[in-house]
């Protein structure tokens, strides 16, 4: 990135762009703190060259996938901004997930190579990895020339960025593929709109293929500010956490509602007083009950609090600050107006009141990687209603896709993988409760002469599919109930797993 002609620098359009500016401006500043070390701008940025002419010497060049296989640590975010830097697109993959659905998963990219952390290696190993080179992040960076390389061959804004791989309802992981641009626009507004600057210090509570963590990452360096990334293990530890934001002096906290409510419930979150340099508190990717926004908003008087909204094909495309005023709120917490340079358009869906939330603007995805673009408006699958004020209220999905502790699910996929179980006949899954009482049943027909136990089922499912998408209980029918022209009678089958759980 070049200077302007007045001496200024010219607006950041890609995301490498970031680091490299706020390494100009103060290199001693604190980038990442992360369970591996911290990095300055100037380390990250001396790091990410090194990663990028690593994979230069592996021969990853513009516009191919690198997956990262890994964990929370600053040498993977240093990696995703060589990828940036090379031109590549990063594909970030939890190091929970087993080797067979990284598999699937590569199957779906193509990846010049797999990174991961030494035990994902390992664990590849094992289970006779047949797929693209896996190296770890200490064997590539062994590749690296002597120097702090040269830099990247540069791009367009509108250059593909990274994928997040999602929970697909035909069984598959989807893609979503975002550009520079898409991400920046989200990260200029949310960056502007609650005022960061490099004296802040942001939390990073998501895994990296949650696209909550752009807004960790890409806001603290856009404003040259410092982001602590939370060890994965810690992510539900809830008194743990209470001590991290405390400790750490964290100015902005960012997360699911679920993990507040933990800290609120068995955290001892306001056992003192509220964290004095703590100023924002956002959540966002599942509803928050309104009982424990209110005794949030009403503890932390002085901290500005958001409740924000978009699906990964859009990131966030509608915010609402939550006031004083809401502890008086009798009705659901609205999820509030347009953001980040999006527009609305609200289809009728049939129900009263209810419409379907279409998004267009700058952060709407490319589209799903190896299918057709993304052309036109993005249809949520988002129930919404507006409310007296002219804000957007949720009122839940018109498919599968549901969300546990803020994990997008896609029903199919989970009987995709217990449907091929060899004792099982045929299967659906459903969710009851919500929030932290969201529990992932199995509702199972058997092959005959054959009886699935539930460790038998989530070992299975285990070996194929996230952490977040293993089952919480199994119910063995003889037949699944159906609706009146044959389809799985989900809602009835999660009314009478309630009704079974109930005392």
């Amino acid at each position: 990135m070049s200077g302007a002609l007045d001496g200024t620098e010219a607006r950041p359009r890609r995301l490498e762009e970031l680091v490299a500016a706020a390494a100009r401006r103060d290199p001693a500043a604190l980038a990442v703190h992360a369970p591996d070390g911290r990095l300055t701008y100037g380390q990250l940025d001396r790091l990410a060259r090194r990663y990028a002419a690593a994979l230069a010497a592996r021969g990853v060049g513009a516009g191919e996938r690198v997956l990262l296989w890994t964990g929370k640590s600053a040498r993977a975010v240093a990696l995703m901004q060589g990828c940036l830097r090379r031109g590549a697109v990063y594909v970030p993959v939890t190091e929970s997930n087993p080797p067979s659905r990284v598999r699937r998963i590569a199957d779906g990219c193509a990846p010049a190579l797999v990174v991961a952390d030494g035990a994902g290696a390992g664990r590849a190993r094992e289970a006779g990895w047949d797929g693209p080179p896996v190296l770890t992040l200490d064997e590539l960076l062994a590749d690296a020339p002597t120097g702090n390389g040269e830099p990247g061959p540069g791009g367009s804004a509108d250059d593909p960025a990274y994928i997040l791989y999602t929970s697909g309802s035909t069984g598959e992981p989807k893609g979503v593929c975002l550009s520079h641009r898409n991400a920046l626009a989200f990260v200029r507004w949310a960056s502007e709109h609650l005022g960061l600057g490099p004296d802040d210090r942001l939390s990073n509570h998501a895994p990296f293929n949650f696209d909550l963590s752009v807004f960790d990452l890409y806001a603290a360096f856009h404003a040259g500010a410092s982001v602590f990334l939370i060890p994965q293990e810690m992510a539900y530890a809830p008194e743990q956490l209470v001590r991290y934001l405390r400790e750490h002096r964290l100015t902005v906290w960012y997360s699911v509602p679920s993990a507040l409510t933990l800290m609120m419930a068995r955290g001892g979150l306001f056992d003192e007083p509220p964290p004095p340099e703590l100023r924002v508190c956002v959540f966002a990717g599942e509803p928050f009950p309104l009982p424990l926004v209110k005794e949030l908003r009403s503890q932390w008087k002085t901290v500005r609090m958001f409740n924000w909204y978009g699906p990964t094909e859009t990131n966030v495309c509608t915010s609402y600050e939550v006031t004083g005023a809401d502890c008086a709120r009798t009705s659901e917490l609205p999820i509030g107006t347009m953001c980040s340079g999006d527009s609305m358009k609200l289809v009728p869906a049939g129900e009263d009141g209810a419409y379907e939330l279409w998004v267009s603007g700058p952060t709407v995805m490319l589209g799903y990687w190896g299918r057709e673009p993304q052309r036109g408006p993005y249809a949520t699958g988002d129930l919404v209603r507006m409310d007296e004020h002219g804000n957007l209220v949720y009122l839940g999905r018109r498919d599968q896709m549901v969300k546990i502790r803020g994990q997008r699910i896609e029903l199919g996929e989970v009987e995709s993988v217990l449907g091929a179980h060899p004792a099982v006949e045929e299967a659906a899954a459903v969710v009851t409760g919500s929030g932290l009482r969201a529990q992932l049943h199995a509702v199972v027909v058997p092959r005959p002469g054959q009886r699935p136990t539930l460790l038998a089922l989530k070992q299975w499912s285990a070996e194929r599919l996230p952490p977040s998408m293993v089952l919480d209980a199994v119910h063995v029918v003889p037949e699944l109930p159906r609706t009146a022209n044959g389809k799985k009678d989900r809602a009835r089958m999660a009314r009478q797993v309630a009704d079974a759980a109930a005392p």
